[in-house]
């Protein structure tokens, strides 16, 4: 995984939620709840994985909608923000975090209802055996993110120290395909970098967003997006 020894930091890990969703990162917070609440609803009750949960920003709000949910991530430091946001949740009785590798999932098969991974798939070095586990142990949903090949995306990746992984829309049905998984649905948003929301006031952010979803709503919208949520199902 692109980014292992970095991500495990402390202080990244205590840095991480302030950095990317503060300022105009908080519409990205937004958007991305929405995203996994709409994908994985009813979540009441649903046996629920997340891959590479981070500070546990998507674990503590489906345990408070209800979800048996399991938080696993490489990182101690940002599992432990997890438990801290959780305790301040009041929800730290009705989740489980676990440190672990996403290329061997430390359970049997179809052993959850949904799993997920959110700001994943861009730091995979073999996107194909992490769509295979999920897959194994997923009796009926997988859903994930990906940042996009043709788009914004591609300047700001050629810019980052470490780069990150871009898909297209063909490369991510040979994904779900590989791993006997049927595209259900996706959406296609942020026609704007998430790095260029992260650096604006919100305010300001906002007047963009609004901009960004207007071009993104007409036909062309698809195509200059440049993160898609993908929706899986179980074949």
């Amino acid at each position: 995984m692109k980014g292992q020894e970095w991500y495990q930091a402390e202080d990244v890990a205590k840095a991480y939620d302030d950095k990317r969703f503060s300022r105009g990162g908080r519409l990205i917070n937004e958007r991305e709840k929405r995203a996994v609440l709409d994908a994985l609803a009813p979540v009441e009750d649903r046996k629920i994985l997340e891959i590479a949960c981070g500070t546990g920003r998507f674990t503590a709000l489906l345990a408070e909608r209800g979800a048996d949910i399991v938080g696993l991530d490489i990182s101690s430091a940002m599992l432990q923000q997890g438990r801290e946001r959780a305790q301040s949740a009041g929800v730290a009785d009705r989740l489980e975090y676990m440190r672990g590798d996403a290329a061997r999932l430390p359970f049997p098969d179809d052993h959850f209802d949904a799993v997920f991974a959110m700001r994943f798939f861009h730091l995979a070095d073999e996107p194909e055996r992490f769509m295979a586990e999920m897959r194994r142990v997923s009796s009926d949903q997988v859903f994930f993110d990906t940042f996009n090949r043709y788009s914004t995306r591609s300047l700001y990746t050629w810019a980052l120290p470490m780069g990150s992984r871009l898909y297209s829309g063909s490369e991510v049905r040979e994904l779900l395909d590989g791993a006997d998984l049927e595209l259900v649905k996706a959406e296609h948003d942020w026609i704007g970098p998430y790095g260029f929301y992260r650096k604006l006031p919100n305010t300001l952010a906002s007047g963009f967003r609004k901009l960004d979803t207007g071009v993104g709503s007409t036909a062309l919208g698809r195509y200059l997006a440049s993160v898609s949520y993908w929706d899986g199902r179980v074949r």
